[in-house]
């Protein structure tokens, strides 16, 4: 099937109610590419290994989680971000890119798959707004926190970092409730803690959150920003193909971060 690139947005835009949420960086259609869209290459980055893959699979477009102009960044097309957007305009290549909408969503967001991969039901925000960014449920059945990074280290082919001697009771007590927030999400451990969670879940860790865990005693499981991303911009493509039967790659460029 083929869908114009103006009608991919307008779909996806409704899919992920982006015009609702403020982000750091446009979402939607970033660079406009040939109109008729049959084969997307999905990706975590709208980096240039993915857009060369892209580009010997033939893709129509490119839709990302991280895609381009972050507030704050330079402005001019030129460098890295030149040579980026310099291949996407010579090869006709449109570019999507969905930043918060892509975390937040309930059904496709990346907290969202994270937390079907280990169980975790009963989802909810965990901010008191709507389309919160960090959610948090129950697991379905209670467990360890090694046996949580086990898990976890086997769902998303990384290491994990756990900060978990500080809790009370280590490491008899199990983890109930769990907190998530994907990517460099670390900052909402406070929040978590101070509403009584058991452990907290995000991609990231910096100095300061291993002193939230210890002094707030809450398990706080670093997954890898890149990691805990992949989830989300998939489960979006297989909707696209399942619905619209389009022609929809997920190329997982690595990334250890």
């Amino acid at each position: 099937m083929m869908l114009t690139n103006l009608k991919l947005e307008y779909i996806l835009n409704e899919k992920l109610s982006s015009s609702m949420i403020s982000d750091y960086a446009p979402n939607g259609l970033q660079i406009e590419g040939k109109k008729e869209i049959r084969k997307i290459v999905t990706g975590v980055t709208a980096s240039l290994p993915l857009i060369d893959a892209a580009i010997e699979r033939n893709a129509d477009a490119i839709l990302v989680h991280h895609g381009y102009f972050w507030k704050s960044e330079n402005p001019c097309i030129k460098g890295m971000k030149g040579k980026r957007i310099k291949k996407l305009i010579t090869h006709d290549i449109n570019l999507f890119g969905y930043h918060l909408p892509l975390d937040v969503h309930l059904e496709l967001g990346n907290n969202a798959q994270l937390a079907k991969q280990i169980s975790v039901t009963h989802l909810q925000g965990l901010e008191d707004k709507p389309y919160s960014i960090p959610v948090y449920g129950n697991l379905e059945t209670p467990i360890s926190a090694n046996d949580l990074k086990i898990k976890l280290e086997s769902i998303l082919n990384h290491e994990i970092i756990l900060c978990d001697e500080f809790v009370d009771e280590y490491p008899s007590k199990l983890i109930k409730t769990v907190g998530i927030c994907t990517g460099g999400g670390q900052g909402y451990i406070d929040l978590a803690a101070s509403k009584g969670i058991d452990a907290f879940i995000s991609g990231e860790i910096s100095e300061q959150t291993t002193h939230s865990a210890r002094e707030q005693g809450i398990y706080y499981f670093a997954c890898g920003h890149h990691a805990t991303e992949r989830g989300g911009v998939k489960a979006l493509g297989k909707w696209l193909a399942d619905e619209y039967n389009l022609d929809v790659e997920f190329i997982d460029i690595n990334n250890p971060a």
